[in-house]
């Protein structure tokens, strides 16, 4: 009988990534693109539209590894955020564009100039909440924490997430409302 294969380490592939080695990229790529493929189109609905969102997610990894902090928790949910907000990123801008005339362009390049200096301190801010997020999922047991990451990252139903935790669906319910609960609490 073969040797069970170690568990893949996603924190030792970004710290990898960060010193620059594109072999961990490919790593994490095999490792995990279809299952994120999956994350991007629950949440673009669109599969080339996803693919796009993929391959972005995959370079904002391999530019961002370094800011990967496995005090705060997994490599694996780490990479799973990235490819979640590049596809709400997507899915928001696609839901606000319209078209426009070139004189009502050039008026909102103008208006947006003035508006840069707020927009570096709203990046700010939702970088300390994320990083805040990021603390007080870590501080849930596990089986709060997975039912809200499948909830929201994967965008799972209530029976999705009992099938998968192999727990009973009210058990489930009750872990995410304990969980989005305790998450309010935590994020003050």
């Amino acid at each position: 009988m073969p040797a069970p294969a170690a568990p893949y380490d996603y924190d030792a592939a970004l710290r990898a990534c960060a010193r620059g080695e594109q072999q961990a990229l490919h790593g994490l790529y095999q490792q995990e693109a279809r299952y994120l493929l999956g994350v991007a189109l629950r949440i673009v609905r669109q599969r080339a539209l996803a693919e796009d969102v993929l391959h972005d997610a995959f370079l904002n990894i391999w530019r961002r590894a370094g800011s990967f902090d496995a005090t705060r928790g997994s490599g694996k949910g780490w990479i799973y955020v990235v490819v979640r907000h590049q596809a709400l990123s997507v899915a928001r801008a696609r839901a606000h564009e319209v078209s426009a005339d070139e004189d009502t362009v050039e008026t909102l390049l103008h208006e947006r100039e003035g508006n840069d200096a707020d927009a570096t301190s709203d990046a700010y801010a939702l970088q300390a909440n994320m990083g805040k997020l990021h603390d007080c999922l870590g501080h849930l047991d596990e089986s709060k924490r997975n039912s809200i990451l499948y909830a929201y990252v994967d965008g799972c139903s209530h029976s999705e997430i009992a099938q998968r935790l192999q727990a009973p669906l009210g058990t489930v319910k009750a872990w995410v409302k304990r969980g989005l609960a305790a998450l309010r609490e935590c994020m003050g």
